[in-house]
């Protein structure tokens, strides 16, 4: 299983959209956010500066993970890969935390460069809050991965990139990505994952701990997706 992270992790890396869509183009939408709000202002009880470097730091994990899984998993069905390593001695459930695993850690990038350039730009954490932050944001991403590998079994490898793109987009919409989400809409938005993951940043507020709801609501979430991902596996296996 080792071998198969280390393997598709190169692989993410290499890839130039990857870099360019989860790398890069959150980075540069940060830079858009702040000079649109302004600032001075503050956005969801933070400043606008951190509440948009960890909006765009959680859009980029997001589009990692779900686009790097689910559509490498689609293709990798199509092609035959995974038929192959079904008849190896690897086990199921070892390729789908493998999957799982390998996706997770290729959000490290997305989450330092988008935290980097919102250190130049004057946001300011203590060290324990830079490295708490950056934690729970990778750990959180683990939720989606998941998401993703149940997402690459479920769609058709010719439907698999425009139901990613909606849900991605729909859940990044509902999640206060793009803007801060409250009254009636929040009550709806406390049942999305994305933002939940968003409120995992709410400890860097003066007086605040880390939001043990929201990781209540993504382990919950881990616990669905994970079973969904087993399950869709298993369907598939049968199937092959």
């Amino acid at each position: 299983m080792t071998t198969l992270i280390k393997l598709e992790i190169l692989r993410t890396l290499r890839n130039r959209r990857y870099l360019f869509f989860t790398v890069v183009y959150p980075a540069l939408m940060y830079v858009f956010f702040i000079n649109a709000y302004g600032s001075g202002n503050q956005a969801g009880g933070l400043p606008v500066k951190t509440y948009f470097m960890v909006s765009m730091a959680t859009f980029g994990a997001v589009g990692a993970v779900l686009s790097g899984s689910a559509q490498r998993i689609s293709l990798e069905r199509k092609s035959g890969w995974v038929r192959q390593l079904r008849l190896t001695a690897l086990p199921g459930r070892a390729y789908t935390i493998g999957k799982i695993a390998s996706t997770a850690v290729t959000t490290l990038p997305a989450i330092l460069v988008v935290f980097v350039v919102g250190a130049t730009q004057g946001v300011s954490l203590s060290a324990p809050q830079w490295i708490g932050l950056a934690a729970a944001l990778w750990l959180g991403s683990f939720v989606f991965a998941a998401l993703g590998v149940a997402l690459g079994y479920a769609a058709a490898p010719d439907a698999v990139q425009p139901i990613v793109m909606i849900t991605y987009m729909a859940m990044a919409l509902l999640g206060g990505t793009w803007f801060p989400v409250s009254g009636s809409l929040e009550k709806f938005a406390r049942f999305n994952p994305v933002f939940l993951y968003n409120k995992l940043a709410t400890f860097t507020q003066p007086g605040h701990s880390l939001d043990l709801v929201a990781v209540a609501g993504l382990a919950a979430f881990f616990a669905v997706f994970t079973a969904a991902a087993a399950a869709l596996y298993r369907r598939d296996t049968r199937r092959a």
